[in-house]
């Protein structure tokens, strides 16, 4: 699993942009990328290029407790983790982000 840095703001080219840099760049093209519905990962140009690279697309079941209570769990490490570099005064990209 990889984290990334991102805002409420980011189109579906900045998000492209993040998992080429971060994701392929690194650990090369996904067999599975498993998300939510956001139309950053549902959108024409992303199921087109999936399709092309032989990546599987799964997504989350909307109100599907087991898998929002897994999202949650993450998401609720991340803040702990986040909280921790602030209280440090460091930066996310001091840590390789």
């Amino acid at each position: 699993m990889r984290c990334l840095p991102c805002h409420k703001k980011d189109t579906a080219m900045d998000t492209a942009l993040l998992f080429l840099n971060n994701i392929i760049s690194t650990c090369g093209v996904p067999k599975i990328i498993i998300s939510d519905r956001d139309h950053n990962f549902t959108s024409e140009f992303w199921t087109d290029l999936y399709d092309m690279r032989g990546t599987k697309l799964a997504f989350s079941t909307a109100y599907h407790p087991q898998t929002d209570g897994l999202a949650q769990m993450i998401i609720q490490t991340m803040e702990d983790i986040l909280k921790r570099f602030c209280a440090y005064g460091m930066e996310y990209k001091d840590h390789g982000g």
